[in-house]
């Protein structure tokens, strides 16, 4: 129910008065004093083969922890932090993988996508639970009617900008990074906002393992078949598919494939969002340099006018 694919007509929603604000949402709930959410359900979305398990979280906030697109929750887990004893673990910041009507289109829950953090022993290969992700497990263990402490919203880095609704946004994400990007595109191309009418090119980029670890996937292929004209897609499969020097094909090795394209939509104003471990911005940031000597250009200097500009989002942990 939760991981609902695009269908036509567009799902009308009720404007909330969140479209008619100036800015956006900003720290309504600090960290000591938390808003209690709750758990509304917890689905496994990646398939067997999968290395580590990724879940969709969808939190019920009752509409009292309104977002924007492209912003994040802190949770605080339940427990004591053992670094400071006698005080709450500290706030894990989690991207909003829904738009700010939320998977239910009514204003009042927000989605994540989680994935469980573990931790393997290099010397004897086994898990040792004792090092796992206490947030990230917390959440994905977590069962429909628990409650979960939010801080929050936080974060401007990553806000779609819809001052053009015929802008260009470029989204490059590796695995669970694609959270942003989900809300943006249901907002694009799912619901039917009154005073938002998306006629630009929305282009993402996911890089993961394998076909099993696609996220989002049925959704996002609804709105190539649907909006062609104005969705791309590309995934890089680092287990399954080969770049152009017979390695291993990750996201960068994609944009390096369709680089004068993006060079050209980057000098005409388009957006380019980053998202997901912050290992991927070197290699990224290196194929991007290299793409730009090719083109006889300064890539510290197209980089200091892109951020200028407001082209440039990052938003890497």
């Amino acid at each position: 129910m939760s991981v609902q694919q695009a269908s036509k007509p567009k799902v009308a929603v009720s404007p909330l008065s969140l479209e008619d604000a100036k800015d956006p949402p900003l720290h309504l709930f600090k960290n000591k004093e938390p808003y209690t959410g709750t758990i509304v359900s917890v689905e496994r979305i990646v398939g067997e083969n999968a290395p580590g398990e990724t879940c969709h979280i969808v939190i019920d906030h009752d509409g009292k922890v309104p977002y924007w697109e492209g912003q994040s929750y802190g949770i605080i887990p339940p427990g004591e932090n053992p670094k400071k004893p006698g005080n709450p673990h500290n706030v894990r910041l989690y991207s909003i993988a829904s738009t700010r009507y939320g998977d239910f289109f009514d204003g009042k829950t927000a989605s994540f996508c989680v994935r469980r953090a573990v931790y393997y022993d290099p010397e004897t290969g086994k898990e040792d639970p004792s090092k796992k992700g206490v947030c990230s497990n917390f959440l994905c263990d977590s069962k429909p009617g628990d409650k979960v402490q939010i801080t929050g919203p936080s974060g401007k880095i990553m806000l779609l900008p819809e001052n053009d609704p015929n802008a260009t946004h470029i989204m490059i994400a590796t695995g669970t990074g694609v959270a942003p990007y989900r809300g943006y595109l249901r907002r694009m191309f799912m619901e039917n906002v009154p005073n938002f009418k998306f006629g630009g090119l929305a282009w993402l980029f996911l890089g993961v393992a394998n076909k099993d670890s696609l996220l989002y996937d049925d959704e996002f292929s609804n709105y190539l078949q649907e909006y062609p004209d104005n969705f791309r897609f590309d995934r890089a499969l680092s287990r399954e598919q080969k770049n152009k020097s017979g390695g291993k094909m990750y996201v960068q090795d994609k944009i390096e494939e369709y680089s004068d394209e993006i060079f050209k939509l980057l000098d005409n104003g388009a957006h380019i969002y980053f998202c997901g471990l912050k290992g991927m911005m070197p290699g990224i940031q290196d194929t991007l340099k290299k793409v730009a000597e090719l083109r006889g250009e300064s890539w510290e200097e197209k980089l200091s006018q892109l951020k200028k500009n407001k082209q440039w989002h990052v938003e890497v942990y």
